[in-house]
């Protein structure tokens, strides 16, 4: 057992949680409300990573958590109607979104989810957490499948380390199509402004979206802002964004960095190659935080005439595990 870290259990304002230290880091999840990261930070030179809710803030969040720290999406973001068909199987969803008519981000982020394990080793404090969905859970009237996703947070000095891994514990396949509405501050260091920051990412093409914001699996040109998202980097507030891209990994990274220039540091956000697909939101260009979400497949992806690569679809078969890594880590500009 290291002497630098720690993994207990303590209240985040009025929820249960699980809290990681090491170092100057930490870090706080919240199994009963979808197993969310809901704070990690840099005590040391107080620098905050993740939106997270003030404690007045808290029943609003219970309502909807999806817009503070990293919640869990499965199946990601919209589906027509609240529906689709596949093998030969027709899911049906709640239309929760009346402005779409559209069934959004799944059931996992408001879920309760197990606390496994948590500790500290040599090298890590972590914290490790499931949820079983099977004829016993409510989750299962949607997705009337066996199966378990596990998720794994640890620190070191490093930084933040996230595993995650979807488990086909049935006979038949099922399809995995898997999220992180991450909310990153930004400003993250208290003396700067909204101004000072820059941010890049691996993004691809935009997917042409129609008025259900729903892809039409065409995709359409870059504006001079997305393509300086590719290379020197821009506001993350340069415009509203509530947009969809390909992924487009570059030097085998797949990743996001928000460069503070007044503090002259950058936090990466590298989710792993596994995912396809980005969703950048910036709540209508509101400074303060965005979301850069990593996401397995396209919106909306069994409802698209694409092929399941094209669009990032993953028919995981009776016994397959899907699992992929992700880090968030500062660096010096």
């Amino acid at each position: 057992m290291s002497n630098q870290g720690q993994a207990f259990k303590a209240p985040f304002h009025t929820e249960d949680a699980v809290w990681l230290k090491w170092g100057a880091y930490e870090a706080a999840v919240l199994p009963e409300i979808g197993a969310n990261l809901i704070m990690f930070r840099d005590a040391a030179n107080n620098y905050t990573f993740l939106h997270s809710p003030s404690e007045e803030e808290m029943d609003s969040f219970k309502e909807k958590p999806v817009i503070h720290g990293i919640p869990v999406l499965f199946p990601p973001n919209r589906y027509e109607d609240g529906t689709f068909t596949w093998n030969g199987r027709t899911y049906q969803f709640p239309v929760n979104e009346e402005k779409t008519g559209n069934h959004l981000h799944g059931f996992f982020h408001t879920a309760a989810w197990k606390v496994d394990d948590f500790g500290v080793t040599q090298s890590e404090s972590y914290a490790a957490l499931s949820i079983t969905v099977d004829p016993n859970h409510s989750i299962y009237t949607y997705l009337p499948h066996r199966f378990t996703i596990k998720l794994r947070y640890s620190l070191n000095n490093e930084g933040l380390l996230q595993h995650v891994s979807v488990h086909n514990e049935g006979d038949e396949a099922m399809p995995c199509m898997l999220a992180f509405h991450t909310s990153i501050n930004a400003p993250f260091a208290p003396n700067s402004s909204a101004d000072d920051y820059r941010f890049k990412a691996t993004i691809g093409n935009r997917w042409e979206l129609n008025n259900r914001m729903l892809p039409t699996s065409q995709t359409q040109p870059l504006l001079p802002e997305e393509e300086a998202m590719k290379t020197t980097g821009v506001s993350p507030f340069w415009g509203s964004m509530d947009n969809h891209y390909t992924a487009e990994p570059r030097n085998g990274r797949n990743v996001m960095e928000l460069t503070d220039e007044k503090e002259k540091v950058t936090l990466v956000y590298d989710v792993g190659t596994g995912y396809k697909q980005w969703m950048i939101w910036n709540n209508n260009s509101t400074p303060g935080f965005f979301c850069p979400e990593p996401q397995l497949n396209l919106v909306n992806a069994p409802n698209v005439s694409l092929s399941d690569e094209e669009k990032g679809f993953i028919a995981l078969e009776p016994g397959g595990i899907w699992e992929q890594s992700g880090r968030l880590y500062v660096r010096k500009a």
